[in-house]
């Protein structure tokens, strides 16, 4: 087994504790960065998008890749080179207000960084006022929204409204998620649904090009 499968396995498996050596290994072998980026970290994180679609990975374990592609990009960002990192998109994301969810939105940013999207997380229980004025200032291809209570829908329905109110942010693209979502809400709102981490990740990459 070559070092770059090895990396990617470490990714697939969540080595937290092997995934730097073995980076180091492959930059002190010469291999180039950006091969290790994407036929290493990003192939396993690719397998694990695969998995957990099909069922056969769960929250913990791609949270547990997640962290461990985080471990391998420590080494290995020093050594990219502006260009090496083709960025997919720039996606501003939120729990809306009233709402301290944040187990799937991090879920979703993180299968969204292994895309390739630049990701600007504001937290949790973030105002209409505050997600507009972030999507001002990063002028993001997509603004992502979750809310996992009914009764915060309605500060995410303020938020889309504010949004497309606004002249400066009336044209962004806006996905929702979340346990009380469901395509016809998305709809009326004006936004796109999601109904989980790796169809985000679809949605993301089919707004972007559209």
């Amino acid at each position: 087994m070559d070092i770059l499968e090895i990396i990617a396995n470490d990714i697939l498996d969540g080595e937290m504790d092997e995934i730097a050596d073995h980076v180091q290994e492959a930059l002190d072998a010469g291999i180039a960065p950006k091969t290790i980026l994407d036929d290493g970290m990003l192939k396993g994180m690719n397998v694990v998008g695969e998995q957990f679609k099909e069922g056969e990975l769960f929250v913990p374990e791609v949270l547990m890749s997640a962290k461990t592609m985080d471990e391998g990009m420590e080494v290995l960002k020093p050594n990219l080179q502006e260009g090496d990192v083709t960025k997919a998109g720039t996606i501003v994301m939120a729990t809306v207000k009233g709402d301290l969810h944040d187990i799937g939105k991090k879920l979703v940013c993180m299968m969204l960084e292994g895309a390739g999207f630049e990701i600007h997380d504001l937290g949790v229980d973030v105002t209409p006022e505050a997600i507009r004025d972030a999507v001002k200032d990063k002028n993001p291809d997509i603004v992502g929204m979750s809310a996992m209570l009914t009764t915060t829908m309605l500060s995410m329905q303020d938020t889309v409204a504010l949004l497309k109110q606004d002249d400066a942010t009336k044209d962004t693209k806006i996905m929702i998620g979340g346990a009380p979502a469901n395509p016809d809400v998305a709809t009326e709102m004006g936004a796109n649904y999601s109904a989980d981490a790796s169809a985000a990740v679809d949605l993301a990459v089919s707004l972007v090009k559209a």
